[in-house]
């Protein structure tokens, strides 16, 4: 006859090993989103990269102020050209 302790003991070791290895990966995961999100916001310019909330340094660091940026000198370009003021 097999003693069942030691199966009771092995089957606790087991789920408590699974739990452990369940919570790891759920805070890896979450980790991994959160550091994902953030690289996707200062990307797009809703978090700066440095210090800077506002002001032409803040704004050359996001897309969002580097597409103003090719917009503004493409207007201006083209006003250059066409010698409007």
């Amino acid at each position: 006859m097999t003693d069942l302790s030691s199966i009771t003991s092995s089957a606790t070791a087991f789920v408590a090993n699974q739990t452990a290895q369940i919570g790891k990966a759920a805070s890896d995961a979450k980790n991994s989103f959160a550091a994902a999100l953030t690289r996707v916001e200062t990307t797009v310019g809703l978090k700066p990269k440095a210090g800077f909330t506002a002001g032409p340094t803040y704004e050359a660091t996001t897309l969002t102020g580097q597409t103003k940026a090719a917009i503004t000198n493409t207007v201006n370009a083209a006003k250059s050209v066409f010698n409007i003021k």
